[in-house]
């Protein structure tokens, strides 16, 4: 049965089936946490204090490292009080806002990608008009309509799911409130919103990852061409480790958000939401910024000058 009005809290189930594979989660999203906050922090600062980083690339990875604390932070915190404890329930303004934001940082960071490839695609395969197409202006507009359009999809799809009408024993068979495990809970129709699912998730991800792909042929097409040796080893292992991400994110949110009530995503769709709220996250920082040279360099500099007397 259906309840009409709003209930006061939902029951995330999340992975209470299994009590010890929850405590041994617990302590693993501890460390995940933890590390994905101090990483990210990192990168915003260094980006921000050191004039080395001032360039259109560390701006759009600070960015995605802002969009990585909101992202965490909405569902984190949650995730760990149910794993540790017996009490499951989110109270309904909770639910609320963490859908609304969970919604808008995950579109953001689905067209920031997009940004950030184009950007890598400028600085590859037309390095000396680099600085005169990626100017500043420029960047913040993308930056801005990035944030902006996770921003529109957050404001179009949680009223409408938000609407459906909920069966009455309000148990969702995940570890935070998302669209389409509120689609599963949902008893009415519900044919509408999962249309406006598909469509959310082929403009999202589907379409991003076909641009992604067209700047990164190119690029290799670029990458083929360079006399130097060291310089092309150097961008096929970045450009690796982007696409590695990419492949991560976009593949786990399309099967879970493509088609909500499949049977696949019904049974194994926590495992795949699990993935690119902890994990991916973690990977973000590390293979994007992390491991490079410039951003080593920037944080021994700030050391240098916090420690010398």
């Amino acid at each position: 049965m259906a309840n009409a009005s709003f209930p006061a809290y939902f029951i995330l189930l999340g992975f209470s089936k299994w009590p010890r594979l929850e405590v041994a989660l617990f302590w693993i999203v501890v460390v995940f946490y933890i590390m994905i906050v101090l990483s990210n922090s990192t990168i915003i600062v260094l980006s921000r204090v050191d004039s080395h980083l001032h360039t259109p690339m560390y701006f759009f990875l600070s960015n995605l490292s802002l969009l990585e604390l909101c992202f965490t932070t909405t569902t984190m915190p949650q995730m760990l009080s149910n794993l540790w404890g017996p009490d499951k329930h989110i109270t309904y303004t909770g639910c609320v806002i963490q859908l609304c934001v969970f919604l808008c940082a995950g579109a953001t960071e689905c067209i920031l990608l997009v940004v950030m490839s184009f950007d890598r695609y400028v600085a590859v395969c037309q390095p000396l008009r680099y600085p005169i197409i990626m100017h500043w202006p420029l960047c913040w507009k993308l930056a801005l309509s990035a944030w902006l359009s996770g921003l529109t999809e957050s404001l179009i799809l949680s009223p409408v799911t938000l609407q459906l009408p909920f069966c009455s024993h309000h148990r969702l068979d995940d570890f935070l409130c998302e669209v389409p495990s509120l689609i599963r809970l949902a008893c009415g129709d519900t044919s509408s919103n999962e249309w406006q699912l598909t469509v959310s998730s082929i403009l999202f991800t589907m379409v991003p990852v076909g641009l992604i792909l067209t700047s990164y042929g190119y690029i290799a097409r670029a990458v083929g061409r360079m006399q130097s040796e060291e310089g092309r080893q150097k961008a096929v292992s970045t450009c690796s480790a982007h696409l590695l991400v990419v492949f991560m994110f976009y593949g786990t949110v399309a099967m879970v958000y493509t088609d909500p009530k499949t049977e696949f995503a019904s049974q194994n769709g926590k495992f795949f939401t699990f993935f690119y709220t902890v994990v991916t996250p973690l990977f973000n920082p590390l293979i994007y910024t992390l491991r490079n040279k410039d951003v080593k360099s920037a944080l021994l500099r700030q050391l240098r000058k916090r420690i010398r007397p």
